[in-house]
């Protein structure tokens, strides 16, 4: 059913207050699992939604698609601000994500859904299994949110 008022979205506070239910009934680490798996599962159908299933895109026209669905002008999830190539590991820098809004610096959060996202997206881009990780925090000193990806197999 849609929505004619309120539309497609709702707000940080109602996702968080879930996220927050799910972590004291199911424990953190299986919330963990699960968020990330449905932030994957939002990130593959975003990647065929916009036409980028092994597609040959560059990384910088990937994150500026990515920014344009995920940020200010679609779902505001997150802002992608750059993907980068090093090797053997990509890497994607986000601010504003979900998971560090309203969280006091030194909070231990981790992004769940919003890695997932990026990751599902990724896979579907470059039509390969990834291992994804949240490395670097702006809630713990970082200046951005990075998430690092290596190849499914493959040691970093």
């Amino acid at each position: 059913m849609l929505r004619p008022t309120l539309g497609d979205f709702s707000s940080i506070i109602c996702f968080k207050a879930a996220i927050a239910g799910m972590e004291d009934a199911l424990g953190d680490k299986t919330t963990a699992i699960a968020l990330t798996t449905a932030g994957r599962s939002r990130g593959k159908n975003l990647a065929q939604q916009l036409g980028l299933v092994n597609s040959s895109i560059s990384l910088d026209d990937l994150a500026s698609k990515l920014c344009h669905a995920l940020g200010k002008d679609g779902t505001c999830l997150c802002t992608v601000e750059k993907i980068v190539d090093e090797g053997d590991v990509i890497k994607v820098y986000t601010s504003e994500t979900l998971c560090s809004a309203g969280e006091p610096q030194g909070s231990e959060r981790k992004c769940t859904f919003t890695l997932g996202a990026v990751w599902g997206a990724l896979e579907q881009a470059f039509g390969k299994r990834f291992q994804g990780k949240h490395t670097e925090s702006v809630l713990r000193g970082g200046s951005h949110d990075v998430f690092e990806f290596t190849e499914f197999g493959k040691s970093k």
